[in-house]
């Protein structure tokens, strides 16, 4: 038997310690020169043949993209390829990154296995099938019905991302291990609809993914779907690290069929290829029955196997999380399903001014720039000027205008002409302030409004994505057609075009200093409590106490302004382990004038103030650094593994990570655990009230005018219940914005003249 090693460039890996003596190998590289820092194709000069090996070892991204074709080593590591190929993360990643030695030491496991003879890729067999009759669809359901589990796993293919926009063109279903069927959706009748229905209703559907494929088949199928399992978020609670969560990741970690659908994308890049199409239009529907159907059906087999594997582990190890996926996630995935159904109301009218508007006051900024007399003076010398181009924006403003670079760099060591760079450079020149403004406003246009008309549904409402599993502390992250939780905070255009239609309001209700309020509930810091009672504004009661300031709450803005900016920076930035310099850098950011040597006098000063908080940060610290996990209020777990580094820089950074997961974490459930409740409540109460987006610690809604106060009243009810992490007596403040459209006046204010919608 011969085995080759073969890494991107020569390294100093030591192989027999990684693999030990069980077997001989041959090394090789794919570029001969060690000096190079990445492998480009024309970079290779390896010699070996790879007919000549039994067992060909690729260690790191290039050699597995070099032979295979495959990209991300890190999902592969330990995988079998093309027969004989078995990729590996490089060993000496976990220097630098330890929370991948477990993917290490798992995919050297496999391989030795793999080389043993111990460890088999499964294969696709007759026990995957294709079903395209009626009469085989109902058989194969009451088949899965008597099979002995009391789950099964279930999926779709479907042609597009939204009920709305797509339809079915199969679903998958297996009801035992290593078996499984793909059923064309032509044959799916109403009485296969009945047997599919009396199926769920007796065992409970595995979906990965659940919330995207439950609406797909509740809104093309007459069917109902009550109770429901997610491996996806099975997977979250026990590995929360966002992007490793696919199925096919988890395919090639927890089953043996690997990469099973690469047959299936091969065959779609050769159709693109004959058929010159773009990766981007190729369309799902396209792909012949019979070269799915057994790719299709692994999609519920691999499905239902790593749920017996999930709900395993977490049932013997870990009730914590466990009580997590049962009584938050699973219940947020059916409540966030609704949330995206309602959709987020736009006004069209004011969409289209706003296109019209932005796209005037870019070109009219635009003449404005070219026709100023320094840009006119470098085009006379340089023959051209791009301002989209970096490279002569920079000659123009640091060898033409003479201008000082700032200091800020790119991650390739070059001055930065990023927005941060660009609005310090605008304090100087007024070419910089033209650009960056040209910049804001093409960015408005472009990546909300001419994006967000197109998409809209006829009842102009746009349906947009709400991720559980996007984030590391739980919050939600959005995706799809329009990331909510990206729309511009001070710039009232885009929120001004979310309008509630005629005879409703937009209700904003927003958490007020969430995380703090949860520090001080956790760290038991009677001082800080008694700020919350008081009632006050914070940041200025804060101020006042810790300065022992000579004047009422309600002055400090207009007498210490300094004062209170510093504070503020302070509240925000040191339960994350903020130190002096971060909060130099943001009170001077924010207009103020802040050494660092003063910042580190403040914070020394509110930790004197506040010492039960700084005990308990201090405690949560050392305790990180020895678990290399925490757990936050409501039972979730942030694994890390980066405090057991040999670099402090990311030993601080992964500590700094754990402290803002425990504040940050419970505040974001606070919030979801409160909308969902309130949502329940309003469909039981038939209010007219439709939850559209959860956007950070806020939550937003569309409502009846004449439910307006009851809702407030519901949600604020539910938003301050005491679930064991309150102040008593004085539950978390909540802000509640009530207009017609989402900039709550601002819209009208900034647009009134411009804008007549």
């Amino acid at each position: 038997m011969k085995i080759a090693i073969v890494e991107s460039k020569p390294s100093k890996n030591n192989y027999i310690e990684v693999f030990g003596n069980a077997w001989p190998f041959d090394r090789f590289s794919l570029a001969s020169d060690a000096s190079l820092q990445k492998v480009l194709k024309k970079d290779v000069d390896i010699s070996m043949n790879p007919d000549d090996y039994d067992w060909i070892i690729l260690v790191g991204a290039e050699p597995l993209k070099y032979y295979t074709k495959a990209t991300k080593v890190m999902d592969y590591s330990g995988t079998l390829v093309d027969g004989k190929f078995l990729p590996l993360i490089n060993p000496a990643m976990i220097t630098f990154k330890p929370e991948v030695k477990r993917v290490l030491e798992t995919g050297v496991d496999n391989i030795k296995q793999y080389i043993s003879g111990n460890k088999k890729k499964a294969e696709i067999g007759d026990s995957f099938i294709g079903i395209q009759d009626e009469q085989e669809a109902y058989d194969y359901i009451q088949k899965v019905i008597d099979d002995e589990y009391d789950f099964f796993g279930i999926d779709s293919e479907t042609s597009g991302l939204y009920p709305r926009n797509g339809y079915i063109l199969g679903i998958s279903i297996c009801g035992a291990p290593d078996t499984g069927a793909y059923i064309d959706a032509d044959v799916i009748t109403e009485r296969v609809e009945e047997k599919l229905q009396e199926l769920i209703n007796l065992k409970r559907p595995v979906f990965h993914n659940a919330k995207f494929d439950i609406p797909m088949f509740e809104y093309h199928f007459n069917i109902t779907i009550p109770q429901f399992e997610d491996t996806m978020l099975m997977h979250y609670v026990i590995d929360e690290r966002p992007g490793t969560h696919g199925l096919k990741q988890l395919a090639m970690k927890y089953t043996d069929y690997g990469d099973y659908e690469k047959p299936m994308y091969e065959w779609m890049d050769e159709y693109r290829k004959q058929h010159g199409i773009r990766k981007d239009d190729f369309k799902w529907e396209w792909i012949p029955f019979d070269v799915m159907q057994n790719y299709a059906a692994l999609d519920a087999t691999v499905t239902f196997m790593i749920f017996q594997k999930f709900e395993k582990a977490l049932k013997r190890g870990n009730v914590k999380l466990l009580k997590v996926y049962n009584e938050i996630l699973i219940p947020a995935c059916r409540f966030l399903m609704k949330v995206q159904d309602n959709g987020v109301p736009f006004d069209k009218d004011r969409l289209a001014a706003a296109q019209s508007l932005l796209t005037g006051d870019i070109q009219e900024m635009t003449d404005k720039l070219l026709d100023m007399k320094e840009v006119k003076s470098f085009l006379e010398v340089n023959g051209e000027f791009n301002p989209n181009s970096v490279i002569q924006l920079r000659k123009l403003f640091f060898d033409y205008l003479g201008l000082r670079p700032t200091g800020i760099k790119t991650d390739k060591g070059a001055d930065s002409l990023g927005a941060e760079a660009l609005d310090m450079l605008s304090k100087e020149h007024e070419v910089p302030a033209m650009i960056l403004n040209i910049r804001k406003d093409t960015k408005l246009k472009n990546t909300y409004i001419d994006k967000i008309i197109p998409q809209l549904d006829r009842d102009s409402r746009l349906r947009t994505n709400f991720n559980l599993h996007g984030t590391v502390a739980g919050r939600l992250s959005s995706s799809g057609k329009l990331n909510m939780q990206q729309i511009p905070r001070d710039n009232a255009i885009v929120k001004g075009c979310i309008k509630a239609p005629e005879g409703r309001k937009i209700v904003a209700m927003d958490l007020t200093t969430a995380e703090i309020y949860v520090a001080a509930v956790l760290s038991g810091d009677k001082k800080l409590q008694a700020i919350f009672k008081a009632g006050t504004n914070f940041h200025s009661t804060v101020a006042k106490d810790v300065f022992n300031l000579d004047c009422e709450v309600e002055d400090v803005d207009k007498l210490y302004p300094d004062y209170r900016q510093a504070t503020k920076a302070v509240n925000f930035g040191i339960i994350y382990g903020a130190g002096a310099p971060t909060i130099s850098t943001q009170v001077n950011k924010d207009g103020g004038n802040l050494t660092v040597g003063e910042a580190q006098e403040i914070i020394d000063q509110y930790f004197r103030n506040f010492s039960t908080l700084k005990r308990w940060i201090d405690r949560n610290k050392a305790a990180i650094a020895r678990d290399a996990h925490v757990y936050s209020h409501f039972g979730r777990k942030r694994r890390l593994p980066d405090v057991q580094s040999d670099n402090k820089g990311t030993v601080a950074h992964a500590i700094r990570s754990g402290l803002n997961f425990i504040v940050q974490s419970p505040a974001s459930d606070v919030n979801l655990i409160g909308a969902m409740e309130t949502q329940q409540i309003v469909e039981a109460d038939g209010l007219d009230a439709n939850m559209f987006a959860l956007v950070h610690d806020s939550v937003l809604a569309d409502v009846a005018d004449e439910d307006v106060d009851v809702y407030c009243e519901i949600l604020q009810e539910r938003i301050q219940m005491d679930r064991g992490i309150s102040i008593p007596g004085f539950p978390i403040g909540c802000d509640f914005d009530i207009g017609q459209d989402y900039a709550f006046g601002k819209f009208e204010k900034q647009y009134a003249n411009r804008i007549n919608v």
